[in-house]
């Protein structure tokens, strides 16, 4: 596991789209793993920058995104099939066709889970994912408890979540009640995971994550298991580490 301290929120966004832009010239066919959230936008906007300036071409990279909401259609301006669209897609040259996000208005939950991992697997599976991390340790709609062998799968929100995520609705009754969400066995087949965390939020966490007992009740902590994996977070996430002595940061 290798960690890079970042001075702040733009620091960390830009060290994060290096790495991905990296990937993508190394193999222009690469898969990304892709997440959502407040969390990878300015990184989204980096790579968005580079693009515009003819240093990347996103037209072979497949994309799958790690979550969306159960009940939502991909035009919901709360989906997250529209957050990338928004965010990234819509500004890049990448194939609507090529990026995958669950649907959120299947009729059969388990069909759609059966199906989403199927995608995963016919991509040749996921070469960078893409993570931040919860305030409660999870990563994708993983909450705490979450069973590190599951693949993509339906889960109930906790209300730690909901109203985490209910300032981006009308009100907090709008906020789904469940989720699709990639498993961590998913997750853990990745070749390469980067996590990115920012914010003093962040930073009991982070602690947990990179430096505590491996559990499902944090679920990031499975993070160790992996073999390569790259932390960039800022100075109030990794606060806690710092003041601890913990090395890395």
């Amino acid at each position: 596991m290798t960690i890079y301290k970042a001075k702040d929120y733009k620091d960390m966004s830009r060290k994060a789209a290096n790495i991905l832009s990296a990937q993508i010239i190394m193999k222009p066919t690469a898969v990304l793993g892709l997440a959502t959230g407040s969390t990878p936008i300015g990184t989204y906007r980096q790579l968005m920058e580079w693009y515009e300036k003819g240093d990347l071409d996103f037209s072979k990279v497949v994309s799958v995104n790690l979550d969306e909401y159960k009940g939502l259609s991909g035009e919901h301006h709360q989906s997250y099939r529209y957050f990338m669209n928004v965010n990234l897609f819509d500004h890049v040259n990448i194939r609507k066709d090529y990026t995958y996000v669950p649907d959120g208005l299947a009729p059969d939950g388990q069909a759609e889970c059966a199906r989403y991992n199927e995608v995963i697997r016919s991509a040749g599976n996921i070469d960078t994912q893409l993570l931040g991390i919860g305030s409660n340790g999870h990563i994708g709609f993983n909450e705490p408890g979450a069973a590190f062998q599951n693949e993509t799968h339906l889960v109930t929100l906790t209300e730690e979540t909901r109203a985490a995520n209910a300032r981006f609705f009308a009100s907090p009754d709008e906020v789904p009640t469940h989720a699709y969400t990639m498993g961590i066995k998913n997750i853990m087949s990745a070749r390469k995971i980067l996590l990115l965390a920012t914010g003093a939020s962040k930073a009991k966490a982070l602690r947990s994550a990179l430096y505590g007992p491996i559990t499902p009740q944090v679920p990031a902590s499975v993070l160790q298991l992996h073999n390569d994996v790259v932390v960039i977070a800022d100075e109030a996430a990794l606060r806690e580490i710092e003041e601890a002595g913990l090395t890395g940061a």
